[in-house]
């Protein structure tokens, strides 16, 4: 099995593609019932999950708070929820077994989005008296409930607000795989 830096031997590509060159977008794009997409699927693929934001259709033209949806965006993303949540297990449960990661589903109507499950996985970290202390005082503050919430808070504040700067640097790290992919390992497999 093809192996990147950031993979461990054995276990699919970060990106979720595998080394028979399954890829988790291209799957879904082509497993997903037809009457589900007014588009193709968002997937987003990292180390533990993988996410599935189904773009809903357009309600039918003419037809009053959107046909059988109901009424809103809000409306259809429920209805959607509550009426396709057997067929998006079984569909979870085929990925799980391919792409050794859990799945996670949701849906986009118009310009409303919803997840509807997302995995949170534990990651240990160590962390000096000072980086404890920042932790706590958002806990003192009533920010957080936990180191953990704590945390959390402050990965997604770095992520909000460094969003071109986190770009940047998946756009490096996917030249850098590009180029070492380019290595004298990929002539001698060649």
């Amino acid at each position: 099995m093809r192996t990147t830096g950031a993979g461990r031997p054995g276990e699919p590509d970060p990106d979720g593609t595998q080394a028979d060159g399954s890829d988790p977008a291209a799957w879904f794009a082509a497993v997903l019932p037809a009457e589900w997409r007014g588009g193709p699927p968002t997937v987003e693929v990292d180390n533990d999950e993988i996410l599935v934001i189904v773009h809903l259709p357009d309600p039918p033209p003419g037809s009053p708070g959107g046909g059988s949806f109901g009424p809103g965006d809000q409306a259809r993303i429920e209805w959607f929820r509550a009426q396709t949540r057997d067929e998006r297990m079984a569909l979870a449960a085929d990925a799980e077994a391919r792409f050794g990661r859990k799945v996670s589903w949701g849906a986009c109507a118009g310009e409303m989005a919803a997840t509807f499950t997302m995995s949170s996985v534990p990651v240990m970290t160590r962390l000096r008296m000072p980086e404890r202390r920042v932790l706590d005082t958002l806990i003192d503050a009533g920010v957080a409930r936990s180191r953990s919430e704590a945390l959390a808070w402050c990965v997604r504040l770095v992520g909000d607000n460094e969003k071109e700067w986190i770009a940047r640097l998946r756009d490096a790290f996917a030249a850098v795989e590009a180029v070492r992919d380019e290595g004298p390992a990929a002539r001698r497999r060649g």
